[in-house]
């Protein structure tokens, strides 16, 4: 019996790697993905080494080296207050990924439950949730990020929480939908017959087969919420002046738009290449993930 256990054991945990192999197989195939999974390395490796990679001070203002164009010293420039755009893009990257964590975790956190509750018993509570759902995606991400700080204040954990609160909608319509499908699949009502318990049928045996699609979307959320993020520092709600942030430093850049056009040029491009990088991983684990989309 013993023997026939461990066995069992082993080729459970042979299916893992098996599948776990193909799934990276498949992603590596998928050339878009790997470009946007260097872009995130890239980022990573920027914010790790920041202090290494320049000299200066991303909140150090020199005022006899304003808007001084890209040179050797400078190779990004610096602003209207002798800052180095360079330094205070390499300290923003910290902080925009880690908006975009937080915020993401907040929609996880609070989304999947909530997702997971109102597919599987369904009923007054399912038409609860998605009622709340209905409600907070009925206003655009940005204006619902907007309305929440105006309540809020400013700040940067006023702003993870503003942004975190416009994921979560996403996160109970993808659960509940994928939990409706699941919830009438044999192995449940396998679980059902021998007694397991709601919770235990909804975390260890739906949740489970649930988690491919969720790790896409949170995925994509990243992007999204790095855009929502910069949108609301670009206003000048955001992180507030002195800390170095991509969307804020955008917002200056417009000032300058004309005469120091790189003021503007750079953190947006450092946007654009982030919330890119995010999308073409996210749908390269699409495709990776789903079981549909493989091949014998």
């Amino acid at each position: 019996m013993a023997e026939a256990t461990l066995a069992g054991v082993g080729d459970l945990e042979l299916r893992k790697e098996s599948l776990l192999a193909l799934t990276w197989r498949r992603f590596r195939r998928h050339r878009p993905a790997l470009v946007g999974m260097s872009i995130l390395v890239m980022f990573a490796l920027l914010a790790v080494l920041a202090p290494v990679l320049t000299p200066y001070d991303p909140t150090a203002q020199r005022l006899t080296q304003a808007l001084i164009p890209p040179s050797p010293a400078h190779p990004l420039g610096t602003d209207h207050l002798g800052r180095d755009i360079l330094a205070r893009i390499l300290y923003g990257t910290r902080l925009s990924l880690l908006i975009g964590v937080f915020a993401v975790l907040i929609g996880l956190v609070v989304g999947v439950p909530l997702g997971a509750v109102s597919g599987y018993y369904g009923g007054k509570v399912d038409m609860i949730i998605q009622r709340v759902a209905d409600t907070l995606l009925s206003f655009p991400s940005i204006l619902l990020a907007l309305s929440l700080v105006a309540v809020l204040g400013v700040g940067l954990q006023n702003v993870i929480i503003s942004v975190g609160v416009g994921t979560i909608p996403s996160f109970i319509r993808l659960v509940r939908g994928t939990v409706l499908a699941l919830r009438e699949e044999t192995y449940v009502e396998a679980a059902r017959c021998v007694g397991v318990s709601d919770w235990g049928i909804i975390w260890k045996h739906i949740m489970r087969n649930a988690m491919a699609p969720i790790i896409v979307q949170a995925t994509l959320s990243m992007g999204t919420t790095i855009l929502v993020a910069a949108g609301l520092g670009f206003l000048g709600l955001g992180v507030q002046p002195p800390t170095p942030e991509w969307g804020a430093m955008l917002g200056e850049g417009r000032q300058y738009i004309f005469s120091a056009p790189y003021m503007a040029t750079f953190p947006g491009l450092a946007i654009f290449l982030a919330v890119l990088g995010f999308n073409l991983v996210g749908d390269g684990l699409r495709d990776a993930l789903d079981p549909r989309l493989w091949q014998r």
